[in-house]
């Protein structure tokens, strides 16, 4: 079967969003599933600030939920316990306790955003590298360190990364997507937003996803002028 036109796919997440670390999984797994189909995607990583306010030393993680959605320690456990196991059915290794940390993501969306004005192809590598600092090592992902190491280690270059967040570079392109996802209704994530048009919300299971995409798909080229 012939290749169909490439989804465009804007992948509205943070990387402090546990359901983004399952909803992506779901996704890949959806796309990998849909391939011999020739049914593709483009997915590019936008931001979204669940904590903008959050503080550079960060917050315990149960005294964070408590305090935002009213959840007991037990309830806090208890819905980690859930995460891990969706997590985990699409091949993510989520290691949360009682100890982890929440974090200030606005660094980790600028160097996001420079690695996709950089080499966009390896953007993903590291929306995953830093999804695994922070869900499977317990990293702080606000530290310098932190992010430069997870952008060594899907191909990028440390010194190039660390002089990015060090001059505040794409803080002002960050606000700005950031402003144009929300100005669209996008106001919870994983927000999947498919050519533009279409959106998948939540962390869905793979077949959530390749029933959507492939009717996305379907309807593409049903609009598609004749060659």
């Amino acid at each position: 079967m012939a290749d169909l036109t490439p989804l465009k796919i804007d992948f509205v997440s943070d990387v402090m969003c546990p359901w983004c670390v399952v909803g992506l999984g779901g996704l890949t797994k959806a796309l990998d599933k849909l391939a011999p189909e020739g049914i593709k995607a483009d997915i590019t990583f936008q931001p979204f600030e669940l904590n903008p306010q959050m503080p550079a030393e960060g917050q315990n993680i149960v005294e964070h939920i408590g305090q935002k959605y009213g959840s007991t320690p037990e309830q806090s456990a208890a819905n980690r316990e859930m995460i891990r196991q969706r997590a985990a059915e699409v091949g993510f290794d989520v290691r949360m306790t009682d100890q982890s940390r929440m974090w200030n993501t606005f660094d980790a969306h600028r160097l996001l955003y420079w690695a996709h004005e950089t080499a966009p192809e390896k953007q993903p590598a590291l929306k995953k590298a830093l999804f695994t600092a922070h869900f499977t090592h317990g990293q702080n992902v606000s530290d310098a360190g932190v992010l430069t190491q997870a952008a060594e280690s899907v191909g990028f270059d440390r010194a190039e990364a660390g002089e990015v967040l060090a001059s505040g570079r794409y803080a002002r392109e960050v606000r700005a997507a950031e402003q144009l996802w929300q100005s669209r209704g996008i106001t919870s994530v994983p927000a999947v937003v498919v050519n533009e048009q279409y959106l998948i919300s939540g962390g869905q299971p793979a077949e959530v996803f390749e029933n959507a995409l492939r009717q996305i798909s379907a309807d593409a080229g049903k609009a598609a002028p004749a060659a």
